[in-house]
């Protein structure tokens, strides 16, 4: 059953990064771009553009609108990420960060497949809601570029040492296991004075009280969460526990499925957290295989037909002449991280050589050398010499270590880089009822 335009926007949100934010669909034909409501460095945003975000949302939320905010509340959170998203796309048009027509093709076919469409048939969905798919590519590109800069602004940024690694997994208040949590987020803006921090805490109270209340955690969010997740019920997935900042990994440790935390004042805010459901780490236990291989590929000496000629020719030596297999394969194999070693692969997971190899490796028996296969390497004959169990319980918690603090560390260093280019931009909202409590004190004190 095909889905709404809605649903197929919550899925681009899924394959791309958080910081890549909001999609509306096109304006429907006919209808004139009215004011401007805000004007975002050397760019503008209409109510066009705003209305259209907007109803994206409600439609999101169709049957379930108890959920969301007042209609200027709901405008104002939709205006902030469309100026969000827009500086992001300034920026990265200024560092020459572009995105090919084949980039957008490649993640249309990723929508349509994760929606059980074909890109035809995805089109054919986008068009009947009245939409443009030229301005459906045109966003999903702004996406991409988006996630492209988060990219670039994290890679130089961010690194992890072992040291890194070892203090984190011998820490005392270091937990496994992975938590499933949603949360809300009122930010304390950069260089706030202590009536803009009293601002920001007493926001805070007004939603742990209204979730007290009986509001639904998910409807507290959009309503007075100002994280890019707001609009999603601020759900954060499933994480790991070492990828909790320190700060609030004691408060979650403590807490049971269903409870909420008071709100905790982090580096850059005030959250409440609310533990959805929890689980442990299991041991990681897997099949190891030990195998050599030699590999004959094409070239523009050696033809298709001369390599599996060749393949066949060495497996016959090595079968039926009980030639060595090591001394063959380091005269005649052209795989370079092999062929040096007699071939020898090592030890490694059924998949870690591709899909061609893995199956091989599973009908072979240990000793036995395969007839020649072909991958599109080349040509192959490979001896499978043993298999193994393997618990790789410490390697992947080690693994796992590096990537939570990786992803702690790039997450904190892209929320300073948003927090940095928005309060280093101009930006005039035109409109006073779509501006926040701290917008029309600045526009009264520029007054």
């Amino acid at each position: 059953m095909k889905q709404s335009i809605a649903s197929l926007l919550l899925a681009i949100a899924l394959i791309l990064p958080a910081h890549a934010q909001l999609l509306t669909p096109a304006a429907p034909a006919g209808q004139s771009l009215d004011r401007m409501v805000a004007v975002v460095d050397e760019g503008v945003i209409l109510q066009s553009e705003l209305d259209e975000a907007v109803a994206v949302v409600q439609q999101q939320y169709a049957g379930h609108t108890e959920q969301l905010p007042p209609m200027n509340v709901l405008q104002q959170q939709v205006l902030d990420r469309l100026i969000l998203q827009r500086l992001q796309i300034q920026k990265a048009d200024d560092q020459g960060i572009h995105v090919s027509d084949a980039d957008v093709d490649q993640a249309i076919a990723g929508v349509a497949q994760q929606n059980k469409m074909t890109p035809e048939q995805l089109r054919g969905e986008v068009e009947r809601t009245g939409s443009s798919f030229a301005t459906f590519r045109q966003q999903l590109s702004d996406q991409i570029v988006v996630q492209r800069l988060h990219q670039s602004v994290v890679q130089d940024a961010v690194s992890v040492t072992d040291s890194e690694i070892d203090n984190l997994l011998n820490s005392p208040t270091y937990k496994a296991g992975e938590v499933h949590l949603a949360h809300i987020q009122i930010s304390i803006p950069g260089g706030a004075d202590a009536a803009a921090i009293q601002a920001s805490q007493t926001k805070a109270d007004q939603a742990l009280a209204a979730i007290k209340g009986g509001m639904d955690f998910n409807a507290a969010a959009i309503r007075y969460s100002d994280a890019p997740d707001a609009l999603d019920g601020g759900d954060l997935g499933w994480r790991r526990m070492d990828e909790i900042p320190p700060a609030f990994a004691d408060s979650v440790g403590s807490m049971k499925p269903g409870e909420v935390s008071p709100a905790l004042r982090g580096p850059t805010g005030f959250h409440i957290l609310k533990l959805i459901d929890q689980r442990q780490s299991s041991r990681k236990v897997v099949t190891e295989f030990h195998a050599r291989q030699i590999l004959i590929k094409p070239s523009e000496l050696v033809t298709p037909a001369q390599a599996e000629q060749k393949a066949q020719d060495l497996y016959n030596r090595i079968v039926n002449k009980h030639q060595d297999f090591a001394t063959l394969a380091k005269e005649n194999s052209k795989d370079d991280t092999t062929a040096n070693v007699g071939g020898d692969m090592g030890w490694f997971q059924q998949q870690a050589w591709g899909t061609t190899v893995a199956t091989q490796l599973g009908q072979l028996k240990d000793n036995e050398v395969s007839h020649p296969f072909q991958s599109e390497a080349g040509w192959h004959i490979l001896q499978r010499l043993g298999s193994r169990q393997s618990d790789l319980t410490v390697q992947i918690e080690r693994d796992q270590a590096r990537q939570a603090i990786g992803t702690r560390k790039s997450e904190q260093a892209y929320d300073d880089y948003l927090r940095d280019l928005r309060s280093n931009a101009y930006i005039d909202i035109l409109v006073p009822e779509l501006r926040d409590k701290n917008d029309q004190a600045a526009a009264s004190t520029a007054q």
